[in-house]
């Protein structure tokens, strides 16, 4: 199982969010330097995303993202405000591994096919954003249909992953619902990688057994509650 350090970016600084909401925002300095304090502990992957972005700012942090993806040049999943597929073909092609849809998936389930059709299925992740079973768009604000419905849809249109968040434990440090993970796998044939409550390493052990593709590590890697290295332990 892959493990993606989280590279969360808010006004230029490398943050964590708690549920989403920008007002509980915690810095950790500079993106570039975080990434590298992944890498140097042993990440082969980072998960990026362009919290302004999510937040209505799309263009901003675009030179520091490039900047980032050049500097580390290792495997990268990009998501935060990808509002259009000029957007998102515009992040793939500045080298980004693949790219995540998440409000653009719901609003325009076409732009999955299309963005597949010109890029490769790989290289396009679909977002499931859940809270209490319901997909979450608009930075998380609104609710619009059944968690694994959508992700059928997704990988239907052709997807080439799915990156599963649960917005109910998200930033907690609590811990993982693994159940909605385990019905998530068993509906799809695409990798999923989880987010959300990813706190130790039993959290890692139990995705890893349930079949996920990959976990992120966000605010317990960064609290320290959760060590890089013995989640990469555990995810093998």
């Amino acid at each position: 199982m892959r493990i993606f350090p989280a590279v969360d970016i808010l006004g230029g600084r490398c943050v964590q969010l708690v549920q989403g909401k920008r007002e509980s925002a915690t810095a950790y300095g500079d993106p570039l330097s975080c990434a590298r304090r992944w890498l140097d502990a042993g990440a082969e992957a980072l998960h990026v995303v362009n919290l302004d972005g999510a937040f209505g700012e799309s263009a901003k942090n675009a030179d520091l993202i490039q900047a980032l993806i050049k500097d580390t040049n290792i495997e990268i999943e990009l998501g935060g405000g990808i509002r259009s597929v000029e957007d998102a073909s515009r992040w793939l092609g500045t080298g980004v591994t693949r790219i995540i849809l998440s409000t653009l998936a719901i609003q325009k389930p076409e732009s999955i096919r299309q963005l597949a059709g010109e890029f490769g299925s790989d290289r396009v992740m679909a977002g499931v954003d859940a809270r209490g079973g319901e997909v979450a768009i608009h930075g998380w604000q609104e609710t619009a249909g059944n968690y694994i419905g959508w992700a059928e849809t997704f990988e239907h249109l052709g997807a080439g992953s799915l990156l599963y968040t649960n917005v109910d434990v998200e930033g907690l440090q609590q811990g993982v619902a693994i159940e909605p993970v385990r019905q998530l796998i068993s509906r799809v044939h695409i990798p999923v990688v989880v987010a959300g409550g990813v706190s130790g390493r039993a959290d890692v052990a139990a995705l890893r057994d349930a079949g996920a593709y990959g976990a992120v590590l966000g605010s317990a890697l960064y609290s320290g509650k959760i060590n890089l290295s013995e989640a990469l332990e555990e995810s093998r």
